[in-house]
């Protein structure tokens, strides 16, 4: 069948779904069995929604999703009704951002209110990624990351707690929010330390405080990796700690070149990505004759 034979297809459906409501709301219905009907509209309003799907209409698909969400509330149905919330948000994720992060809000809701924390910190990190890259909002990603974190936590889920809180400790420092940055790396730092399988990443961890300490003042960050050398020895048989003491030389010192040779130095074996180029920029600017480039 063509497109616009699906579309009419669902199009029926979705009148279909709206009869049975209405006859599900007279009077020898409500004496015998209105909610029957009312299941079976959620399930044709489903349908339909999957129809449109299929032909890529998403908002149209988005709205029929929550048209039987609702229908499940009204039936008491929690569980299904937050499912149908989601399968709406996914729906408006390709057509209408906002309304997507309004459908997972609802959904979140109804989880938050059973008590399934851990599906609700999911849904908040679907609703900080469209915040990342559709609408492009970094507080309000950052505050939706921190919320998933805050619910991985109470329900012992650290590893995927601290997955969310590094994202916002990498969106602090892009905002100049330094010390939220520094509190969650050494936090995540410190934890990963302990851990026999995580224990080789600490490093990165506590590089990235430094440097955000760097960032803030060259005496921090002098103090800091003395004081991550110390809770983590291993620490100072890394090529991050030895590109920190040089760069903490060279602005000692007052000497773009040193610096960038440091940085060329580290960047030719471990390739820099987007956030280090960008502090280790910003690092650079402070030193007098500085001449914006890292390479």
């Amino acid at each position: 069948m063509n497109k616009s034979g699906k579309e009419a297809e669902a199009m029926a459906l979705l009148a279909e779904a709206e009869r049975r409501v209405k006859n599900s709301q007279s009077f020898f219905s409500g004496l015998f069995g209105g909610s029957s009907k009312i299941e079976e509209a959620c399930e044709i309003y489903a349908k339909a929604a999957n129809i449109f799907k299929m032909i890529k209409n998403w908002s149209a698909a988005g709205n029929a999703f929550c048209q039987a969400a609702q229908l499940h509330l009204q039936l008491q149905s929690k569980h299904d009704a937050a499912t149908c919330f989601v399968d709406a948000g996914n729906a408006f994720k390709k057509a209408d951002p906002q309304e997507a992060i309004n459908c997972l809000m609802r959904a979140i809701e109804i989880y938050t209110d059973m008590g399934r924390f851990t599906i609700a910190a999911k849904h908040h990190i679907s609703i900080a990624e469209i915040y990342e890259t559709e609408l492009v909002d970094i507080e309000k990603a950052i505050a939706h990351y921190e919320q998933s974190a805050d619910y991985y936590k109470s329900e012992e889920s650290h590893s995927s707690a601290h997955k969310c809180l590094l994202k916002v400790a990498g969106y602090a420092a892009q905002l100049e929010q330094y010390q939220k940055a520094i509190d969650i790396y050494e936090q995540v730092g410190t934890n990963a330390m302990d851990s026999p399988l995580l224990k080789y990443s600490a490093k990165d961890y506590f590089f990235k405080a430094a440097l955000c300490h760097f960032c803030i003042d060259m005496l921090n960050a002098k103090l800091a990796i003395q004081k991550y050398e110390e809770l983590f020895p291993a620490f100072s048989d890394s090529r991050e700690y030895k590109l920190m003491r040089k760069l903490l030389e060279a602005h000692e010192e007052q000497n773009v070149d040193s610096y960038t040779e440091a940085v060329k130095e580290y960047d030719s074996i471990s390739r820099l990505d987007q956030w280090l180029t960008t502090m280790l920029l910003r690092i650079k600017k402070t030193i007098q004759g500085d001449e914006e480039d890292l390479r």
